[in-house]
Parts: structure tokens; C-alpha cells; sequence
């Protein structure tokens, strides 16, 4: 008699004994079938797993007890279930609540067009494999590890996010800030290093005065606290010869990528367009000070991302839609488009005639001026990162000076303690303190 088709669907990132629990009771039901997400499935809700989907399906295939391992593209069990038409669909009874619960009535719902059965296993008491992320977080990660998950990003998200971090403690806020959409978990995906911020956050002006001995020292800083991938803003890169240094140097430190920008002489921030005077670069000096940063590092998983002044300094969107083509030519992994307009219109112009290239990468948006866009637009746009380049700086310096003005004019501190978080959270900011 034909055994019965038993279909268990798993992310098989942090495995445990709960998972195989499990395995082991589909595999008394029949031949088990395990559905294994997709990293595009598993990052529509939640985190991206840290290992890779090809890393896991090896995991899975040498499981004692499963016959075979499938794709699961999306979080939804529907389009596997009527491929396979399974008798049994397995699952812990964990997903009667929480983000899962409609996936587990539509399981049900489809088992009944063809008399399948929902079994559910009871709940391995004390196994979670958010203490478990929380606990890999708290031991780290390698530079080799950190430096693969921007592609992998790239690859599973429609958007990846990303926030702007100044120092450790910024760099925590990037790492745990979380908060629920719609049963849905939301959090950045990655670090920006803004030369602005680390600028500002010492005192300095943004003219590429603070040297990259120093932007190392905040990046290290951001690295010991963080699993997530870093894009570092490389200002122009410098000369060539800097440049080539720079990428060997953030390379070996497991940045994922490093962003320049196409301009000459003293670097001014963007965001002060033609107001102060500053110089594009021309199409075959960037190009090729892209192509050197390319032959000089190791690994094929460093991004070098070609940053585009020309809507910034007046230059018009066919200039900067030829330098795209040009840059990307060189072998730039990713383009950004930079704006200071109020509202995203030229963003959007560039990104419609961009989508047409015949040759495209990852394009990248910065809407620090207009802020109003969502990101949602910002996919339908075409856009593939969204970084958010400067608010954790902006938003503690108001929050500062407020504590400050408030000890002044009360002559003690008491007032200003309803602006501060308390001394007791203060302690258990940083873990292990």
C-alpha cells in the first residue's frame, strides 16, 4: 500500500530538538516532505535567517526520516499544498496565535478541498528561536558572514532598509529596534556610516576632514555591537590610489559595501547643492576609480556603489543617466541617485528610464529632503535600498539640548529626568554590563 505524503513546512535556520519532534512525528504519519522557506519568504516576516537557503536544504536532505526537501516560496502553505495535495500537513501548535495564524487557517481550509488533516504537535517547552536569534546576536558574527548579507538581502527583500549609526550606542538602536505591522515584524536591515554624522558627532565639519584612521575607529565601534550588514558613505573615495586602500581596509573588516560620490576637490554635503561651490568629476575619472576599487578587493561579495550628483549640482537627468550606464559599466554593483529636492518627481523620472537599461543593478535612494515618500512608493519606483542617512543624529541633538536647557533653568536635574530614560535601563543598554 502506498504510504501516506506528509508535508511539514520549516525555515530550518536555528534547528533544535522541537524541530525535530517534529520531523519525528510526520515521519510516523508517512513520507515526509518538508517545505523549506525560501530567505524571500522567511524575510516577509521576520529576519533574514542567518544561514542561506542552500546552506539549510543541505541541513534538511540529511535528516534522518525525510524523503524529500521543496521550495516554499512564500510564507503562505496554499500553492505547495495543491501542488502535493499531501494527506497530512505537521506543525508545532505554536501558530495558533501571532503572525501564523492565518497561514494556519488557510492550511486547513485547503487540506478539506481533498479530506487532508491538520496535526498539530504540541510546543517544545522551553525552545524559542527568538531567545536563540537573540542569544547568536549577542555572540556576533564573522566579517565573512556580515559582508554575504547584503546580497542575500538584495535578493530576498523588494526593499532593504537600512539607518544611519554614529557610534555603538546608535548602532545598537539599529540592530534591536523592532516593532509590529500588522502581525508583521519590522525592523532595518543594515548600518549606514554617514561621513556627516560620524563628522558632526565629533565636532567636525562634513569636508572629509575626519581621516580614515578615525572612520575605521567608529565603523569598529558599530561592528562589535551589531550582526547586520554595514554600507559605508566613502565621501569621493579620495584620489585612486586612497580609494584602493579604502576598500582593502573595509573589505577586511566585513563592510558590505562602500558608497562614493562623483565629485572633486574639497567635498561639501550634498544637501548644499550649488550654494557653496562644488565640482563633479568627470565620467572616465570616476569610472576608472571604480574599476581599480574593483580589482582590489578579494572577495566577489563587496559592493562598490557609484553615487550620482548630477540632479544635486544641476547637471540635468540625461547626465545622470549616462554616468549610470558608464558607472555600471566600470562595474559598479549599485547605483545611487541623490536628491535635495522637497518632493522625490526627478528621483522618479531617473528611476523609470533606469528600469529601461538593458544592463541594471541594485539602485539606491537617499530621502533625507523628501521624507514624505513611503517606502512602498519607493518600491513601485524601482528603488531596491532605501538608506535613512542622518535622523538618529537629528533627533538626539534636539532631545539633548532639552536636558540641558532644563538643568539650567531649574539649577538641578530633577525636571529634565522625565526626558531621560532611567538609570536602571541605562545599565541594561548594553548587554552584559
Amino acid at each position: 500500500m502506498k504510504r501516506k505524503m506528509v508535508y511539514v513546512g520549516m525555515a530550518a535556520d536555528l534547528l533544535h530538538h522541537g524541530h525535530m519532534n517534529v520531523i519525528s512525528a510526520a515521519s510516523k504519519l508517512g513520507e515526509v516532505i518538508i517545505g523549506l522557506l525560501t530567505d524571500d519568504a522567511l524575510v516577509g516576516y521576520k529576519r533574514l535567517p542567518f544561514l542561506a537557503y542552500k546552506e539549510r536544504l543541505k541541513i534538511m536532505e540529511n535528516i534522518k526520516g525525510v524523503s524529500q526537501v521543496v521550495s516554499q516560496v512564500t510564507l503562505d502553505y496554499v500553492p505547495n499544498l495543491r501542488m502535493l495535495k499531501p494527506d497530512y500537513v505537521v506543525h508545532g501548535d505554536d501558530w495558533r496565535i501571532g503572525t501564523q495564524k492565518h497561514v494556519r487557517q488557510r492550511v486547513i481550509d485547503v487540506l478539506a478541498e481533498w479530506g487532508g488533516q491538520l496535526v498539530e504537535i504540541p510546543y517544545t517547552q522551553g525552545m524559542s528561536s527568538t531567545l536563540m536569534n537573540a542569544r547568536m546576536r549577542e555572540i556576533g558574527t564573522t566579517p565573512q558572514r556580515r559582508m554575504k548579507m547584503m546580497r542575500r538581502l538584495l535578493d530576498a527583500k523588494p526593499i532593504v532598509r537600512i539607518l544611519e549609526a554614529h557610534s555603538g550606542l546608535t548602532g545598537l538602536i539599529v540592530e534591536n529596534s523592532r516593532v509590529m505591522v500588522n502581525d508583521m515584524q519590522q525592523e532595518f536591515d543594515g548600518v549606514w556610516i554617514s561621513s556627516f554624522t560620524d563628522s558632526v558627532s565629533k565636532g567636525k565639519p562634513d569636508i572629509e576632514f575626519v581621516d580614515l584612521t578615525s572612520r575605521l575607529a567608529t565603523i569598529n565601534q558599530v561592528i562589535e555591537v551589531t550582526t547586520k550588514p554595514i554600507i559605508v558613505d566613502g565621501d569621493t573615495g579620495g584620489v585612486t590610489e586612497h580609494f584602493v586602500l579604502m576598500v582593502k581596509a573595509l573589505e577586511r573588516l566585513g563592510v558590505s559595501a562602500v558608497v562614493i560620490e562623483d565629485k572633486v576637490g574639497l567635498k561639501r554635503n550634498s544637501l548644499l547643492g550649488t550654494e557653496v561651490e562644488q565640482y563633479q568629476d568627470s565620467i572616465e575619472n570616476f569610472s576608472n576609480k571604480i574599476r581599480q576599487g574593483k580589482r582590489a578587493q578579494v572577495t566577489d561579495d563587496f559592493m562598490i556603489i557609484g553615487r550620482i550628483e548630477s540632479l544635486i549640482l544641476g547637471a540635468g537627468l540625461d547626465d545622470a543617466l549616462l554616468r549610470a550606464k558608464a558607472y555600471i559599466e566600470s562595474g559598479a554593483d549599485a547605483i545611487m541617485i541623490h536628491s535635495k529636492d522637497k518632493l522625490p518627481d526627478n528621483v522618479f523620472k531617473f528611476s523609470r528610464e533606469y528600469s529601461n537599461f538593458e544592463v541594471r543593478v541594485p539602485l539606491v535612494a537617499v530621502p533625507s529632503t523628501y521624507s514624505q515618500v513611503s517606502e512602498k512608493e519607493l518600491v513601485e519606483a524601482g528603488v531596491d535600498i532605501v538608506i535613512y542617512a542622518n535622523q538618529l543624529l537629528r533627533g538626539a541633538y534636539p532631545a539633548m539640548v532639552k536636558v540641558a536647557e532644563s538643568i539650567l533653568e531649574h539649577n538641578r536635574a530633577y525636571e529634565s529626568e522625565q526626558l531621560c530614560m532611567s538609570i536602571e535601563d541605562a545599565l541594561r543598554l548594553v548587554p552584559n554590563g
